[in-house]
């Protein structure tokens, strides 16, 4: 297996200085992140405090101040010298996302290009959004109506450890546009990706206190971050979103999640079934299937299920899956002993039940302590655990269907509503299937790809699967407050002075109707 170079372990010790703890620093405790494909010692980490989150608050409040006041322009600024650190030094930053997570090559290099488009997308859109807006009045020629936003003030981040570089960074850079400051827990055992995204952006002029990461445990550096910020934005379980979301509720604080995902892909008769194939491995595989965003469910027309299991079932048997910081593997290790347990109880679990395994069904030790085979399974019955819950790692079923109805019904009987996927004869036809699904985000003709790339439109999840979406405006506007000043101007309402106040009330009426031709109303 080729390794990193001994400069990007020099590296990741280097990045641990970058938090500042300045509280209790007698008592500081620590921990050793490993290299997930061996299991050996990366380097140690300080471990935060609440007291480390409220000092880190208290810094963040004080330079928010100035920031709020700087043009956008100005601060956008910083985004577009982030844009370009992060495409020179994007070798670096792969090495260090597969060094934390054991993903593979191609799934590293997806974060590294989500961090370029929505720092370049923000950068053009941010200031444009931030403009106050002239808006109609409530009597047209005597009231002036604008709308100008106001940053919410300090932005919590809590990211996830699946994509711990683009989660940690690109929710923090549509807040920082927005005028706010940024404090950000990244998860416990990838805590190196949102060190390098402070890194950078420190050096991309980004004055220190507006981002700071305090890595910790959920309970405590979780738990104070939800206590002392003004906005959260957290990416994992559904579970935890819910429990997050009644926290911030009694705060009265904004919240926006992304949570799981149990995402299917319909495949219509008339469809490129070689072309559903070659996509699958990445919709179905990519980041050895834990991804919000990937398919873990597939109902296929029995008229050409056949084929479609045929193809898939070569296809997935032909990967290529181990170790390495190269493009050489197409799915790499899992992340934990956690995941790894998880997948494996899954697939027994369904196995046992009555499923059949087409591909895959092992771990496979000899690749590395946390690796399983991709895998595809049939024949799964509705009790198997992995029918209707999440597994979040390289598991899909297939399940034939007799029409496409049948298929839209069965994928959207889910509490959740992350993704999905569509194939069909032709695009017109896969937009209309796309039209019924109850999904945040629905590719046709791919996977997850296009959905989440399309930056410019808003991405998240309906029912279970989150709250409020990032990307697009609202990935923006959401860490704003909306403020309509309204000037009222020659006079005031109530009424001329030459007019007696039983006519002025009585003219009030007809006259407020009669606006409804008026234009934009």
């Amino acid at each position: 297996m080729s390794r990193p170079t001994s400069r990007v372990y020099d590296r990741l010790r280097d990045l641990v200085a970058i938090p500042e703890f300045r509280a209790d620093p007698s008592s500081r405790e620590s921990t050793v992140i490993e290299e997930v494909f061996t299991g050996q010692p990366l380097a140690e980490i300080p471990v935060g405090t609440a007291d480390d989150v409220v000092a880190a608050v208290g810094r963040a409040r004080a330079a928010q101040v100035a920031w709020a006041e700087r043009d956008p322009a100005d601060r956008v600024a910083v985004l577009k010298r982030f844009a370009s650190l992060v495409m020179s030094n994007r070798d670096q930053l792969m090495d260090i996302v597969q060094a934390e997570t054991g993903k593979s090559r191609a799934s590293a290099q997806e974060e590294v290009l989500d961090c370029l488009i929505t720092a370049r997308h923000y950068a053009r859109t941010a200031p444009a959004l931030l403009a106050p807006k002239r808006v109609q009045g409530m009597l047209p020629g005597l009231t002036k109506a604008v709308v100008r936003r106001h940053p919410k003030g300090v932005v919590g981040v809590i990211a996830p450890w699946n994509y711990p570089l683009n989660l940690a960074a690109t929710d923090a850079l549509a807040a920082l546009a927005a005028g706010n400051a940024v404090v950000i827990k990244p998860a416990s055992i990838t805590p190196f990706c949102a060190l390098a995204a402070a890194d950078m952006l420190y050096r991309a002029g980004l004055p220190r206190d507006l981002f700071q990461v305090v890595p910790g445990s959920g309970r405590t550096v979780g738990g104070a971050i939800v206590e002392n910020v003004d906005y959260l934005m957290f990416t994992g379980s559904t579970a935890t979103g819910r429990t997050l979301g009644r926290q911030c509720g009694e705060r009265l604080i904004g919240f926006s999640a992304e949570l799981g995902g149990k995402n299917a892909m319909i495949v219509a008769e008339g469809a490129d079934l070689d072309e559903v194939a070659e996509v699958a491995t990445r919709a179905f595989f990519s980041n050895s299937g834990q991804l919000c965003i990937s398919v873990e469910r597939v109902y296929v027309e029995k008229s050409v299920a056949p084929q479609l299991v045929e193809k898939l079932t070569a296809r997935v048997q032909s990967m290529s899956v181990g170790p390495g910081y190269d493009f050489e593997a197409e799915m790499g290790s899992l992340i934990s002993r956690d995941q790894l347990e998880t997948v494996t109880a899954h697939v027994d679990d369904a196995v046992a039940k009555g499923a059949r395994v087409l591909a895959g069904g092992r771990p496979r030790p000899d690749l590395g302590p946390l690796f399983y085979e991709p895998t595809l399974l049939a024949d799964v019955p509705e009790d198997a655990t992995c029918f209707g819950e999440e597994t979040f790692g390289p598991v899909v079923s297939i399940y034939p269907v007799d029409s496409v109805d049948e298929a839209v019904a069965k994928a959207n009987d889910t509490e959740y509503g992350l993704n999905s996927s569509v194939f069909a004869a032709s695009d017109a036809e896969g937009e209309a299937i796309a039209a019924r699904l109850r999904t945040g985000t629905v590719n046709v003709g791919e996977g997850y790809v296009a959905g989440w790339g399309s930056v410019a439109g808003p991405m998240g999840g309906m029912g279970a699967s989150g709250v409020g979406r990032r990307h697009g405006d609202e990935g923006l506007l959401k860490y704003t407050e909306a403020q309509t000043i309204a000037t009222q101007r020659v006079m005031h309402l109530g009424g001329p002075p030459f007019l007696p106040r039983k006519q002025w009330h009585a003219f009030l009426a007809p006259a407020t109707n009669a606006m409804r031709f008026l234009p934009g109303r």
